[in-house]
């Protein structure tokens, strides 16, 4: 990932379905459209061969079609992702995308002469988009449901399922969000150090 100011840093959001939320949103308040990345079906084919399910990129197709689903299942799960993370209903239209999402087969996987994971070739958009639903549908039925969390930086948006075992995780990344709040509460002691000396000396 990218911060605004360029600096570089790792995200793990802990899960398929919430890797998708790093390519955009819908429009509206926050206006997560500003940092759409999937804009055309090559560039969805592009982070399909990025993500979690490792696809061969000249395996995805990705029609036209298959590119606004994409779109209508990151809003859907954007909705569900934040009734989660703040405690509240579930929207019957979101979950009703991710189950449109999850009844297309899912890409059929194989055995690598290497021992490794890998796909049939000929992944269709709709195939790739329905592991990202199932995902979703285990995470927001499963044990992990209630970790599913905003960062806690006021100014960030990005959504994380916390699978750590004390399940404390509040930031993105320490580098990027909890590397600012330290900072942010470094600068604040010193201020009231500063101040309260101030006092002291005035009061002698």
């Amino acid at each position: 990932m990218h911060s605004p100011d360029g600096t570089r840093y790792v995200f793990d959001p802990g899960a398929l379905c919430l890797e998708l939320l790093t390519t955009g949103g819908p429009g509206g308040p926050g206006d997560l459209a500003a940092f759409e990345v999937l804009r055309t079906p090559g560039d969805l084919a592009g982070w399909l061969a990025r993500s979690r399910l490792g696809l061969a990129r000249e395996d995805v197709r990705v029609t036209g079609g298959e590119l606004a689903a994409a779109h209508r299942l990151r809003d859907a799960l954007w909705g569900l992702a934040r009734a989660a993370a703040h405690g509240q209903r579930r929207e019957a239209r979101h979950t009703a995308e991710v189950n449109r999402a999850a009844a297309h087969p899912p890409p059929v996987p194989r055995m690598e002469e290497d021992g490794a994971r890998g796909w049939q070739p000929s992944v269709a958009g709709s195939q790739a988009l329905s592991a990202i639903a199932r995902d979703a549908v285990e995470l927001f039925t499963g044990p992990f449901a209630s970790r599913v969390r905003e960062c806690g930086a006021p100014d960030c948006r990005l959504v994380f399922v916390d699978v750590s075992r004390p399940g404390r995780r509040r930031w993105c990344a320490m580098e990027r969000c909890g590397n600012r709040h330290k900072v942010r509460a470094l600068r604040a002691r010193r201020v009231r150090d500063d101040a309260r000396e101030s006092d002291e000396k005035e009061e002698s």
